[in-house]
């Protein structure tokens, strides 16, 4: 009895241990609007910018070219190897210039251990992405949700 008690510590100890190990958002979650001093963009056209850019904290998005608009957060317990992270846009209904409807946009995106903050943001650089209504950004880990927040674009 004693041995099969042991071993049923033991067993719950590692598992608490492969819990602790798991990605987490650590922190508060920043939201909003990217701010630029770039104003008159024209349809394609991105500006690089830094990754320390100011967000404008809001869920009120102007529906405009140019307007980058999402997260930053910081993950903890990050390691090589890990499972990457799955940045899930969910859009009132992208209408690309082939005809194509999309009402969601999936990413795959490697962990990098020594990066302080990770970005999960979504620029307004097409007309046809302008789509007013709610966007909704998700952020997994395989099938662990991290973080969300939604957006009304207007």
């Amino acid at each position: 009895m004693h041995h099969t008690r042991m071993t049923l510590i033991a067993g719950l100890l590692a598992c608490s241990g492969l819990v602790q190990a798991d990605v987490r958002v650590e922190g508060p979650v920043e939201y909003g609007v990217f701010s630029s001093q770039y104003k008159d963009f024209q349809p394609g056209e991105r500006v690089l910018t830094r990754s320390n850019q100011d967000i404008e904290r809001t869920e009120e998005i102007p529906a405009r070219l140019g307007t980058k608009f999402g997260m930053r957060y910081s993950l903890a317990g990050k390691r090589e190897g890990d499972l990457p992270l799955t940045l899930l846009y969910l859009t009132p209904g992208v209408v690309t210039p082939d005809g194509q409807r999309h009402d969601k946009f999936e990413v795959q995106q490697k962990l990098v251990v020594g990066a302080p903050q990770d970005v999960m943001a979504f620029e307004f650089t097409e007309h046809h992405e302008v789509v007013p209504g709610e966007w909704h950004f998700i952020v997994y880990q395989g099938d662990r949700k991290l973080t969300e927040q939604r957006f009304q674009v207007r």
